[in-house]
């Protein structure tokens, strides 16, 4: 068994370590970014996936790293942690639905509220006391989740016909070309002041500094990393400000 994740705040990761470390103590936790990931999945037999789910959507990244190692999905056993800031009617539905295309065994599901990522949208953000509590109540639902699991009777969350439709027309219907492909969105101000933080955390690369300023090539998989990270809160994606920035660590 492997927890494999990708993480724009610590979110997600926050989940499938918790979660599998409590299911079996040894088991290595890995993001899809790490050079190693497609040998691990290789290796693995069991293998339980956390992401943060986009407009009940998969964000491009993960979508295009399970497409692009196609093969070696077959027969792998997947259990789904699609965490989220508001709602997903089916956001582990998605991926369930893209790995049994490739040949994968859907184990089962679930759906995790956290803290929302989405630091440049004020009625988004929530005080301290209030992300607390939704991590205490993400804690006691991994907590619930991993006596199933330890019961072979695993949670089926965002997997019904049903919840595909909530999915749908609750966002993916409106808002699919946000996720269709990797966004050109991404601003940064004059507030920059050449740290390269941004560039160093962005997955997909999408960020250089020249001259001593940060520039994007607008290839973002929108995990709002960059923005949260920086400094002087320079970089915004859907709004025009930064409210709030929400790392998992700043949080806890």
């Amino acid at each position: 068994m492997i927890g494999l994740y990708f993480s724009g705040t610590g979110n997600s990761k926050f989940c499938v370590e918790r979660l599998v470390n409590n299911v079996d103590s040894n088991a290595k936790i890995i993001s899809i970014e790490d050079c190693n990931a497609i040998y691990e999945i290789i290796q693995a037999d069991c293998i339980y996936i956390s992401y943060p789910v986009q407009y009940s959507n998969i964000p491009k990244i993960l979508f295009d790293f399970i497409n692009d190692n196609s093969m070696i999905w077959k027969n792998k056993k997947v259990f789904i942690i699609a965490t989220m800031g508001l709602f997903s009617g089916d956001g582990s539905g998605m991926l369930a639905r893209l790995l049994k295309y490739h040949g994968a065994i859907i184990l089962g599901g679930i759906h995790i509220k956290m803290p929302d990522s989405i630091c440049d949208e004020k009625v988004l953000k929530h005080s301290n006391e209030v992300n607390h509590l939704t991590i205490q109540k993400a804690l006691t639902k991994i907590s619930e989740t991993v006596l199933r699991i330890k019961n072979n009777k695993y949670p089926q969350v965002g997997l019904s016909f049903g919840s595909r439709c909530l999915g749908l027309f609750g966002q993916r219907l409106y808002f699919k070309s946000k996720t269709k492909t990797y966004s050109n969105k991404l601003k940064i101000n004059d507030n920059c002041i050449g740290c390269g933080l941004c560039a160093k955390n962005c997955p997909m690369h999408n960020i250089e500094m020249l001259n001593h300023k940060a520039i994007s090539k607008q290839q973002c998989t929108m995990c709002y990393r960059c923005i949260n990270e920086c400094p002087k809160q320079a970089i915004t994606l859907l709004g025009k400000k930064v409210v709030q920035q929400n790392k998992i660590e700043n949080i806890l």
